[in-house]
């Protein structure tokens, strides 16, 4: 399962070899050459920080031996993006990916990935910067599906959407400002679905870029189902269209 790795240079060398590290934990008010270094090797690869008292550094690691930096890894190994598509592409399948635009809660993320893996989801996608990370809870969560699903981080969602439409790949956002219902669209070709965050939903800019909006009706008075409700709604259209 996941684990820490404390100590600056120590977790310097984690960034450099490209470790899959949830998050970094910085003492506040740290300073030196060392730190800025970490600070900006952090922030190249999109990592996110987070600035503690020396305290939570204490409890994290149970010693005082963490230098003021303590990393978290992620249980799971991350796949490079392109080379996760072309493999899909590849495929005597068709392609289905899941996109996720700003999903924060790491539950919602391990339900999200255990619907994904029984629904035959051939990769999940999703940004380096804001997204929930893969966690203990996660891989609980998902029933160890987190292992079975390939995850790919990239450094923009919209870079990730023009390469997947200009490989062939036709893209559909969740979002109940559509004018279209989910059971409208076409998925028996090359596919990928976007949720948004469980927040503000997909974001303006991402809608305007993807190929249809579509929604789920809704009879009751709550305006938006939680987002791993409506994503696994989304996916079994997918699947109930192609056995059909």
């Amino acid at each position: 399962m996941s684990s820490q790795i404390y100590g600056i240079r120590a977790v310097l060398e984690a960034i450099n070899a490209g470790q899959p590290i949830n998050k970094i934990f910085i003492q506040k008010g740290l300073k030196g050459d060392l730190y800025k270094e970490l600070e900006s090797s952090a922030r190249k690869s999109g990592i996110g920080l987070s600035y503690v008292p020396v305290e939570k550094l204490n409890r994290l690691t149970r010693n005082n031996n963490h230098q003021g930096a303590v990393a978290q890894i992620s249980p799971v190994e991350f796949h490079q993006f392109e080379e996760l598509v072309e493999q899909v592409l590849n495929k005597e399948e068709t392609p289905l990916f899941l996109m996720l635009d700003g999903v924060s809660d790491v539950r919602n993320f391990g339900a999200i990935i255990r619907t994904a893996e029984c629904c035959g989801v051939h990769a999940i996608i999703v940004p380096k910067s804001g997204a929930a990370p893969i966690t203990d809870d996660t891989v609980k969560t998902s029933a160890g599906a987190a292992f079975n699903v390939p995850i790919a981080k990239v450094d923009h969602l919209k870079d990730a959407i023009f390469y997947l439409q200009s490989s062939g790949v036709v893209v559909t956002g969740a979002t109940e400002k559509a004018d279209d219902e989910v059971y409208g669209i076409d998925f028996n070709q090359p596919t990928a679905i976007i949720m948004g965050s469980e927040e503000k939903g997909i974001s303006p800019s991402t809608l305007n870029i993807i190929d249809h909006q579509a929604k789920l009706p809704l009879m009751g008075k709550i305006g938006s189902l939680n987002v791993s409700v409506a994503c696994g709604v989304f996916l079994y259209e997918v699947v109930r269209q192609r056995r059909n």
